[in-house]
């Protein structure tokens, strides 16, 4: 790793100063806790819970009681495009058994060589990431419409399954996926046609009912700007 500073300890206080830098940060508790904002999103961080600051994201904290964390500084290169572009996601990471106690080791090991203690920096890096990761709230109500998209999928019914308000699953869309709630509902509906339209026999006015389209028409039309196609020129190419 070609790092900035590799490794250090540090304490905070109840006030912090909201600030930015250019490099890869994560915050890894050893003792105590930490009410952490990254780029507007809250949390607290404790021993079983770290997390990822991104370059250019603006992050305040504020310690609660005696605290020591265990800082990683880096190049963005250094852990990877699909590492970081993950971490940058969730922000948030679930600290596993194994890499608690590489943290408790680096924490033993640096205050007799920060060599070693910097050698287990990779290992740190890889018990992180390889912890499961639990689904987000985008995720549960994809997977929520997927399996009835005929459903009347209004913005407030979507903040209702995602368990946020509107204004708040328009946010969380336009940082996570980069599109609206109802692009998303256009896509998967869109998605459970063509697959009905492949793999069976239903009528394409009965496809786009299920699907939630007011019509065959309204179908026709959505067909059209995302593929090209009318439903029945994509189901004769899609069997032939």
């Amino acid at each position: 790793m070609n790092a900035l500073h590799p490794l250090s300890f540090r304490s905070y206080g109840a006030d912090g100063v909201m600030h930015q830098h250019d490099h890869v940060q994560l915050v890894l508790p050893v003792v105590g806790r930490l009410e952490i904002e990254i780029g507007g999103r809250g949390g607290r961080l404790d021993t079983g819970r770290a997390a990822f600051v991104a370059p250019g994201a603006d992050h305040v904290q504020a310690g609660d009681g005696a605290n020591r964390f265990l800082i990683v500084e880096c190049e963005q290169a250094d852990l990877g495009e699909a590492a970081v572009e993950r971490m940058r996601r969730q922000v948030f990471l679930p600290i596993s058994p194994a890499a608690r106690r590489l943290i408790e080791f680096v924490d033993l090991s640096a205050s007799m060589s920060s060599t070693t203690a910097w050698r287990c920096t990779p290992l740190l890096l890889e018990a992180l990431l390889d912890v499961p990761q639990a689904p987000s709230r985008l995720e549960i109500l994809s997977r929520r419409i997927e399996l009835e998209p005929g459903l009347d999928w209004s913005v407030p019914a979507m903040a209702q399954v995602a368990g946020v308000s509107p204004s708040r699953l328009h946010a969380l869309f336009r940082a996570e996926l980069g599109r609206t709630p109802q692009q998303l509902l256009s896509e998967i509906r869109l998605r459970a046609v063509q697959d009905g339209l492949a793999r069976s026999t239903a009528s394409i006015a009965e496809l786009a009912f299920k699907a939630g389209y007011s019509d065959q028409s309204a179908l026709t039309r959505a067909m059209r700007r995302g593929t090209g196609l009318t439903p029945g020129a994509y189901r004769r190419r899609h069997r032939q």
